[in-house]
């Protein structure tokens, strides 16, 4: 398990960034699951097994991490185990697409045409994440921390040596590319993939991805390419008067190979041809969580987020199918983070004083939230949005009213009624 001295100095403290129904709602629905339930273990033991970038020509790499590099890390530290994560697991049910072809021709459908495709949803189940088990939480929280440890960081694992190309990666110094580890089972039955979320500072600095995050979060979370008043420099231009937006504007924006999303997609992908017959989960923080839900839902996998914007809006733009349910998809966050909340919004937020139109609150799946204002006395603040604060001062010790309700953990529900952008008019 990472140790919470190591946890607690990986990420800055401003390091904190990382609808409307969702388009093409008609579907096709089997009455049954079209095979039996999985007979998994009740829990599951993973290792860190790779690093993962994307250069800065999008392409995917991995770094292996080798058992003598986690001995070394493991004595520089005084450590007597490997780096490893004990998870207990129960089936959770999915909807996935026949296959990733069909899914994407669907999408390209909708995107060319606008008119919605049918597709084969397969029902099954399949083994996840515990997620009523607040140890569970925690250990996926820690993992979702990893994804920041930057090179110079002393806890950062050798990349000189091992990664499969010898051209620039997404983790060198100079590049601005998508991150994150990948976790593994020592049967490699099951595959965890953790994304890093924004890396921001509202003072500078904020890392060599600072950037690259920041317009994904303004294209993914903002009602029209971050027009928060005439003061600001857009990210697309789609903004079309007082509260108007181009609707095809802002799809094509979102479509761009510069998108996270793609870039998830190839990296799943690529997991896959490495690992055929395992099971994959996506777990993330922020930015990190949004991409690992949007991916969740793209190929029907177990994912859990922490502290995510609403991602709901940017998965109807995105064009995406969405099945019947997402159940497979939790978002783990509280009350006193504004962003997560989507109340971040305003010319005089914190987001907008840092250069960020925060401004969705609705997420697929299902949320589970820790009303940390009422319950806790915690103050609505920017500063609590950090994946440091949620396995420190959040999941670390028992939950009260939750406890007085003999469970572990808040329960998680849907957002049905949720509602994103409501003064806007989309043309």
């Amino acid at each position: 398990m990472l140790p919470t001295t190591l946890t607690s100095i990986l990420v800055p403290l401003l390091g904190w960034f990382t609808g409307h129904n969702v388009a093409n709602e008609p579907h096709t629905t089997p009455a049954q699951p079209n095979r039996p339930p999985p007979q998994g273990p009740s829990s599951l033991q993973f290792e860190l097994r790779h690093l993962h970038a994307v250069s800065p020509s999008s392409q995917i790499l991995f770094h292996d991490v080798q058992q003598d590099e986690v001995q070394a890390w493991n004595q520089g530290h005084g450590q007597d185990s490997a780096m490893q994560y004990s998870i207990a697991t129960r089936p959770v049910q999915r909807y996935r697409p026949s296959s990733f072809d069909d899914y994407e021709a669907a999408r390209t459908n909708s995107m060319l045409t606008g008119e919605v495709s049918q597709l084969d949803w397969e029902l099954d189940e399949i083994i996840g994440p515990d997620v009523e088990k607040r140890d569970v939480l925690l250990l996926l929280a820690k993992m979702s921390n990893d994804a920041y440890v930057d090179p110079t960081d002393p806890a950062w694992y050798p990349l000189d040596e091992g990664w499969n190309s010898s051209y620039p990666f997404g983790w060198e110094p100079d590049a601005d590319g998508f991150r994150g580890h990948v976790f593994a089972t020592t049967d490699n039955s099951t595959i965890v993939v953790s994304i890093k979320g924004t890396s921001a500072g509202l003072f500078g600095g904020g890392g060599p991805t600072a950037k690259k995050d920041k317009v994904n979060d303004n294209l993914l979370f903002s009602c029209c390419c971050a027009r928060v008043d005439w003061t600001w420099t857009t990210v697309c231009g789609c903004y079309r008067g007082t509260g108007k937006c181009e609707q095809e504007c802002l799809e094509k924006s979102l479509i761009e190979d510069s998108l996270f999303y793609p870039i998830g997609t190839n990296l799943y992908n690529n997991l896959t041809y490495l690992y055929p017959e395992s099971n994959i989960w996506i777990i993330g923080h922020s930015l990190g969580g949004a991409i690992a839900s949007l991916l969740g839902v793209t190929f029907g996998v177990p994912v859990v987020t922490f502290e995510s914007p609403g991602e709901k809006l940017a998965s109807r733009r995105l064009h995406m199918p969405v099945p019947p349910e997402v159940h497979q998809v939790t978002h783990i966050y509280h009350t006193a983070d504004p962003i997560a909340m989507g109340t971040c919004n305003g010319v005089l937020s914190s987001c907008a004083l840092g250069g960020y139109a925060m401004e969705t609150a609705c997420h697929l799946g299902k949320t589970i939230i820790y009303d940390t204002v009422t319950s806790a006395g915690w103050a609505v603040d920017i500063r609590t949005h950090g994946i440091v604060t949620i396995i420190d001062k959040l999941l670390s010790q028992p939950w009260p009213p939750s406890v007085d309700e003999g469970r572990e953990v808040p329960p998680a529900k849907s957002q049905d009624d949720c509602i994103d952008c409501y003064s806007w008019e989309f043309t």
